[in-house]
């Protein structure tokens, strides 16, 4: 029992929980503004409804996974649209409708419960959507790495930066000992950042015009039908992909939250978040697949570290200067770490395979699963102007709709049923 305490001790030290809750926000920063800057809504309100989303999330989840929410990628294209088509308040007023739309879906998930799920998702399904979440982004990783989202820092400084990142990342998940080994993340940004300095790739003029306090440009949605109808089928989008980052996160941590806490309230949590972020004009909430690469790198289980991380977000919310010092990161320096973090969710689908046993080469299988990987990360899309589906969201329905159309192969039906 001593030996037990003692280990579990650390474990629950209050340094280690601010530090891993500091480094998931760190991980999920960059992508987290990144939304607002591209659509035109606000960075300190998106780092606010992300830390208030996340918070929402764990209390109808029960703080019972570990995942962080903020700014979906899949709204990115809509909110531009309609944006220029409706204006920002309008747009806000359609998003928070699409968050409700999410509210539905878990209802119909509490009522049906999920055995169908099991049906609908089996692990070759499951598995290259797994790989499509991580692979599919991996070109954002690399146009970071290699600084072409960077206006000030070119392809040889770039690189310098990123790869320097990486390694000190790598070395530190894989080298490092005790409290070093908790933080390889937190270890290859500051690494970064402080090559960067020395370099002069660092632009502090956002620091210097910015107040130490400031109260973010919360905005009020309005509702219109047109707006409204616009935003809406998006949703099933983002929903889909829901899925596939709880059973994504939940191969990480051995645990099953498709029943616990049940993807009703999951689903709930995360539309409920959504719906809070269009309330205060931040953007749709998501949870993070940096985040989960963050987890699996770190064996960061705990979901308490994510509740720091939405706490420091709301706090960073207000201080404007700490916000703006962020910001100041060169993009190098995150592409370097996440080309790690990406490639670590793809090795998580690959395992979720590889766990079932199921032989790839039949030609059920491998019509589905080399199906759900090109179309995914290939850019195939379906669709257009307001509804398109393209990326996981398409990976996934391919995937579902082959595996219920496509006899089972023999040899699978006494694994699956072992």
């Amino acid at each position: 029992m001593t030996d037990t305490a003692a280990v579990q001790r650390p474990a629950d030290s209050l340094p280690r929980t601010l530090l891993t809750g500091a480094q998931m926000l760190f991980v999920a920063f960059g992508a987290l503004v990144l939304v607002p800057l591209l659509t035109g809504l606000d960075p300190s309100v998106a780092l606010f409804t992300a830390g208030i989303g996340t918070l929402i999330f764990h209390g109808v989840t029960r703080a019972s996974v570990p995942v962080f929410l903020a700014s979906s990628f899949a709204f990115i294209a809509p909110i531009q649209g309609s944006v220029a088509n409706f204006g920002v308040s309008a747009t806000l007023g359609g998003l928070l409708a699409a968050g409700l739309v999410y509210v539905v879906i878990a209802q119909f998930v509490r009522l049906k419960g999920t055995t169908w799920l099991h049906r609908l998702l089996p692990p070759v399904v499951v598995g290259p959507v797994i790989m499509v979440i991580g692979l599919a982004l991996a070109p954002v990783a690399v146009e970071m790495a290699t600084g072409e989202t960077s206006e000030h820092i070119g392809y040889g400084r770039a690189i310098v930066l990123s790869m320097a990142s990486l390694l000190v990342t790598l070395v530190l998940a894989v080298f490092g000992r005790g409290l070093l080994r908790l933080v390889p993340i937190m270890g290859g940004i500051v690494t970064g950042y402080a090559l960067a300095l020395i370099m002069g790739a660092v632009d502090f003029t956002p620091v210097r015009d910015s107040a130490w306090l400031s109260l973010p440009s919360f905005t009020a949605p309005s509702f219109h039908w047109a707006a409204i109808l616009f935003m809406i089928p998006v949703a099933i989008a983002p929903a889909v992909e829901h899925i596939g980052d709880m059973i994504a996160i939940g191969s990480v941590t051995r645990k099953n939250y498709l029943d616990k806490p049940g993807l009703h309230r999951t689903l709930l949590g995360d539309g409920l978040a959504t719906s809070a972020a269009a309330l205060f004009g931040g953007p749709p909430n998501t949870t993070y697949s940096e985040v989960t690469g963050a987890v699996t790198l770190t064996r960061a289980f705990n979901p308490k570290f994510m509740i720091v991380a939405a706490c420091l977000a709301v706090f960073l919310a207000f201080v404007a200067k700490l916000g703006a010092l962020l910001q100041t990161i060169p993009g190098p320096v995150m592409g370097g770490i996440m080309t790690l973090l990406f490639g670590s969710i793809a090795v998580v689908g690959m395992n979720t395979l590889v766990r079932a046993g199921h032989s790839l080469t039949a030609p059920r299988n491998l019509v589905v699963v080399s199906l759900i990987l090109v179309f995914g990360i290939g850019g195939m899309q379906f669709g257009g102007g307001q509804f398109t589906l393209q990326g996981v969201s398409l990976a996934a329905v391919v995937g579902i709709v082959l595996n219920w159309v496509l006899p089972g192969a023999e040899e699978d039906v006494p694994r699956a049923q072992a």
